[in-house]
């Protein structure tokens, strides 16, 4: 079981409660789209692909990136058992979606970045380091099934 102190929790919850889900998920999943173009080859239903602009312009990628989003709302209302919460998506994205268990992390890297040029200067040392923690639990649970 993973031990939160009370600063990572609330630093989480902040982060959360002032998050625009539709922006922040678009712009990160669009980023690990472009960034690591291999994860592309999981969303071939999503049409045209080709190029930075054309990933950012299309809305089931903005779409996909607010559900993303509001599935990490699932960790933070169950921040005691992260791992519990996800078993059925560590199962679905294994067994039924075969997503190479990586990509949680690379996808993770990606959020980081996005909600750090959010926070800015807010995004201090102290809550990068609550708020990787909270992706490193998370993507811990999603691979769980990998194993």
């Amino acid at each position: 079981m993973v031990e939160w102190t009370e600063f990572e929790r609330a630093t989480i919850q902040d982060i959360f409660s002032k998050m625009d889900y539709d922006s922040v998920g678009q712009n990160a999943l669009a980023r690990c789209l472009v960034v690591y173009p291999w994860t592309q080859r999981y969303f071939g239903k999503f049409g045209n692909l080709y190029n930075a602009a054309a990933i950012m312009g299309n809305p089931m990628v903005a779409a996909h990136g607010a559900v993303v989003l509001h599935g990490l709302d699932r960790a933070v209302k169950n921040m005691d058992d992260i791992k519990a919460t996800y078993a059925e998506l560590s199962v679905l994205h294994s067994e039924k979606l075969h997503v190479d268990p990586d990509n949680f992390r690379l996808l993770a890297d990606c959020l980081t970045i996005v909600v750090a040029s959010k926070l800015g200067s807010g995004f201090t040392p102290d809550v990068q380091a609550a708020f990787q923690k909270f992706l490193a639990v998370v993507t811990a649970a999603l691979r769980k099934q990998y194993h």
